[in-house]
Formats: C-alpha cells, structure tokens, sequence
C-alpha cells in the first residue's frame, strides 16, 4: 500500500494519509449502515409509528400519516450520521460524506414534515435545501464562513442591521413556527374531539379557545427568538392600535361573536335556522362566518356578527319538534267529516310524522270554490327538509281522495251577460241567460 501511495504521489498525484484514508473508508461504511439501518427502521417501526400517530390525530393525520414511513426511514439516517459525527473528530474526507448523506436525509425529512403539516411544496423544499447546506457547511467546517458572507450582504437601520442572514433567519422560524402551530392544532383539535362528558358544541368552544392561545404562544416564542425589541415600535402603538381597530373591527365582532354563539349554545352544528332568505342547517362555526347548508346543497357563509344583530329562527333551539302547515281544498259537495278523516289518515301514514304530539285536521275557512282545510303535522328531523314530508301527506290524501269520491275542486266561474241584442227571429232573448 505504501509504494503504491510513493508511485501516485511521483507521478505527481496527490493521496492522503493512510489514516485519513482508513478514517474515510470508516466513514463510508458507518454512512452505509446508517442508510441500512433506516431502511430497515423505516419498514418495521414505520407501520407502528403511523398507526400511533394517526390514532393521536385521527382524521386530521393524511397529510403525515402517508409520509410517516419515509419520515421514520430518513429520520433514523440523520440520528445515526449525528451521533457517528459527535463522537469522533473526523476530518475533511470523512466528515464530508457523513454531513453530506446527513444533509440529504434531513433535508428530505423536513420536506416531507412540511408538506404534511400543510406547508407549500416550494416552501417545504426551501426549508430541506436549507437544512442541507447548514448541515453540509457545518460537518466540514465552514458554517461560521456562510453566515460571515450571508451577514455582509445587507443594509444598516439606526442600531439594527439587516442583513440576508436575517432575512434568512427570519423566514424560517416564520415556517417553522407555522409548522409548530398547524401540529398543535391537530393534536389538541383530535384531543379536545375525542374528550368525555363534554357536548359537541361545548367541543367545538374548547378547540376555538385552543387554537387562539396556541397562536398567542406562537407569536411570543417568535418574538424572542427573533430578539425583537418591543419598545421600538412604541412611537407607532397608538396609529398601529387605531388602523387596526378600524381596519379589523368586523374581523374582530365577528371573532367575538362567534365565541358569545359557542358559549350561550343559540345556534349550535346541527341546528336548522332561517336567517332572512337562508334556510338551512348549521354545518360549521367558523371564526368568522356560520356555514349554512340549504336543502339545494348550496352552502351560505354568514357572519358571526350578523346571527348575533339579526332575528334567528332556530328550529332546534331547545326541542327539534317543529310543526308542519298543509293546506288542502275540499269540493262543497263533498262529505267534509269523511274528507277530514281520510286528511288525518294520509298524515298519520306518513314515516316521518310523529305520533305525539298528534297530527290534526283544521277547517281553516270557506273559499271562493272550495272548504279550505290545514294538516297539522309534528317531525322531529327538520334538518331532513320540510316540503319532502308536505308533498308525501299530500300524494296520500290525492290517492284517499280518488279512492272515496271526495273531490278536490279548481276555480269555476258562472258569467252573466246583460242586454243581448234580439235575435233576427224576433224572439227577445233572455236578458238572464247564462253564457255557456
């Protein structure tokens, strides 16, 4: 090995030390155990890792729970190159292939973090390219000399410089703790969601309430990461204070208002309301708006502050029996006990009509060609639609009709004409005849 390392290095060529050659070749070979072991961690601890978390997450673990595997896979690779690089001082050849196989497997596990928490694919790879040269620029040494070069690069303002670094600086943690409050939320939203002894609507309060402090606590851990002193923005509070009481003050009332809904339980998901033209069921209380679905599946935002301003008819507010209105016409010809029963019975025979409170047959009064009556009927799913069960009562009462003779009239009218002039035969004609 040594004349042939004095024969290279005659021809001009130049070998490292055996040692650092041993060191190297040590280096490769710990780099392809670690990638084995990952893979081998991925295919076995994987499975187990996803099922677990989606059970932690549930509904909310797709974006992560898929990549999960490939998260466990990488992750062990990094774990490993990261305890091979701390505990032996390799030099440039070694520590270049262990910080460069390291950079990858990280770079690759926060892209696929990122992009399971909900990141943008452009914003997630950003992230994983950053994390591969830090880790790169860090295993060989030249980490201080990147950040040297990426804080020339910028401007002075007063005592505070801004420099490519910072911006640098300052994009991450804004991903980062984005990424950190998307996780929260999922964990605290499933954790809140599968909680005893609490209703839905109470649920929905808790995790609102959850999501509000976790981005509060966001918002401070980025200012003191960020070393942002408050009291340079002391001068412009009180504008700031004033453009953002006129500028969000809807977003504001609606927040809050939406908060007052959740806590007095008014309107709850679920619930069927009428609000002006909008009649339909509660689907979701956002933050800022009320999703209502109507009957066509068009689906309302209403805001908060609205359900709070204006008049509400909720139709499950405290007793989800509500009271359906049909109106039928009977021939004043026909026999109206017989027509009423046959009513009572077409509503009875109905699925969805309750049986108490029971329905009800009301002469409603005498119209112009027909006995106007009312079908009093109760349903306790109003959310299942109202004319649907109308036009079921209705369908039965023609088929009773037909089936006992009684007739369902339509508008006739008897026209008189006065003054007919004398037919040519001399006859005066009736000045009572009725015109056929």
């Amino acid at each position: 090995m040594r004349d042939v390392t004095r024969w290279l290095s005659a021809q001009g060529i130049s070998i490292p030390d055996t040692p650092v050659l041993i060191e190297t070749a040590i280096a490769v070979a710990l780099t392809a155990a670690a990638l084995a072991l990952g893979w081998l961690a991925g295919r076995r601890l994987g499975p187990l890792i996803t099922r677990f978390w989606e059970k932690r997450v549930g509904g909310h673990a797709e974006g992560l729970g898929a990549r999960m595997c490939d998260i466990v896979r990488h992750g062990s690779v990094v774990i490993l190159l990261a305890i091979c690089a701390a505990f032996w001082p390799w030099h440039a050849p070694g520590a270049l292939v262990i910080g460069f196989v390291e950079g990858i497997a990280a770079g690759l596990v926060i892209a696929a973090v990122l992009r399971g928490l909900g990141i943008p694919r452009w914003a997630a790879w950003t992230m994983g390219l950053i994390a591969f040269v830090a880790i790169l620029a860090n295993a060989i040494g030249g980490f201080d000399v990147i950040e040297v070069m990426l804080q020339r690069v910028g401007f002075d303002i007063g005592k505070r410089r801004f420099s490519l670094y910072s911006v640098l600086t300052i994009a991450v943690t804004l991903i980062v703790l984005f990424a950190l409050v998307r996780l929260a939320n999922r964990v605290t939203n499933h954790t809140i969601a599968n909680a005893r002894g609490f209703d839905p609507t109470q649920k929905l309060l808790f995790q609102k309430l959850a999501g509000i402090a976790v981005l509060v606590v966001a918002f401070f851990i980025g200012i003191d990461l960020l070393d942002v002193d408050l009291t340079a923005f002391a001068v412009f509070s009180g504008a700031l204070g004033l453009a953002v009481g006129f500028g969000l003050q809807k977003t504001v009332g609606n927040l809050i208002a939406g908060i007052i809904l959740l806590m007095d339980r008014s309107i709850k998901p679920g619930d069927v309301i009428v609000v002006g033209d909008s009649f339909g069921w509660v689907n979701k209380i956002g933050v800022r708006a009320v999703s209502v679905i109507t009957r066509d599946g068009k689906e309302h935002l209403i805001p908060n502050e609205n359900l709070m301003t204006q008049e509400v008819e909720n139709w499950s507010y405290s007793d989800k029996n509500v009271r359906v209105r049909i109106p039928v016409g009977v021939s004043y010809a026909s026999d109206l006990k017989l027509a009423q029963e046959l009513m009572l019975r077409a509503a009875t025979e109905s699925p969805r009509v309750l049986d108490n409170p029971k329905p009800n047959v009301w002469l409603a009064g005498f119209g112009d060609s027909s006995v106007d009556h009312e079908i009093l009927a109760w349903i306790n799913d109003p959310e299942g639609g109202v004319g649907n069960v109308r036009s079921d009562v209705l369908n039965r009462v023609w088929k009773l009709f037909k089936e006992n003779g009684v007739e369902i009239p339509f508008p006739q009218r008897d026209v008189w004409v006065k003054g007919l002039p004398e037919p040519s035969g001399g006859a005066k004609a009736d000045s009572k005849t009725p015109a056929e």
